[in-house]
């Protein structure tokens, strides 16, 4: 799908649930696309929001893209040995736990900024990473007291279920509202649409772009 196309509908999807479509923002995910592909399918079209899933990837197309109006996020794990390469996101999406708000609060003191987080909440598959619900509000606590950023939480939900997606993204959305957050990064290729009813600000989507 062509950005444009996308991106078209996306307002489209905002506007049948009565939301402004200035709320929704695309995260183009650009995780294992070469530089001429980010080129030809995001950048030519003015969009500059984009998102890596590892750290040393994330290191490379820096380095190939150094265009400064590039916004960053990081939508991969968070290893410890990794975070070296995150100086320049603009946002986290995948804080687990105090350990990593930790690593990160320290790597941010030498780097004289710290990228803006979010806090990954488990969405009940056991292998797929996250905070437990019930946790998400101690380490938010944690987290701003390390002097760090938190602006929202964010979900992977159930792969190809609609209806569990749905369950997944209003818990995850009522969650965010009751502890006054803004940012809500949920929705893939997959299940955007349904995201956006449940009041998403930030959609990831990388296959309905490059494939």
């Amino acid at each position: 799908m062509q950005l444009p196309v996308l991106l078209q509908d996306i307002e489209r999807c905002a506007r049948a649930v009565d939301r402004d479509p200035a709320s929704v923002r695309l995260i183009a995910v650009s995780k294992g696309q070469p530089v001429a592909e980010i080129r030809d399918k995001v950048l030519k079209f003015g969009h500059h929001v984009l998102a890596e899933n590892r750290g040393q990837e994330l290191r490379d197309k820096l380095r190939e893209l150094p265009d400064p109006q590039l916004e960053w996020h990081f939508i991969g794990p968070i290893q410890s040995n990794k975070i070296k390469y995150l100086s320049q996101v603009h946002m986290i999406h995948t804080l687990e736990d105090a350990s990593q708000a930790t690593e990160l609060a320290r790597h941010a003191a030498k780097w004289g900024r710290a990228p803006k987080l979010l806090i990954q909440v488990h969405n009940g598959e056991v292998q797929k990473h996250g905070c437990p619900p019930a946790e998400v509000p101690a380490l938010l606590k944690t987290t701003r007291e390390l002097g760090l950023d938190v602006e929202g939480l964010m979900v992977m939900a159930p792969y190809d279920q609609p209806e569990a997606a749905r369950q997944v993204f209003r818990q995850v959305a009522d969650l965010n509202a009751k502890l006054g957050l803004r940012e809500l990064s949920m929705g893939m290729s997959d299940d955007y649409p349904h995201a956006i009813e449940a009041g998403s600000t930030l959609i990831r989507i990388g296959s309905a772009i490059f494939l």
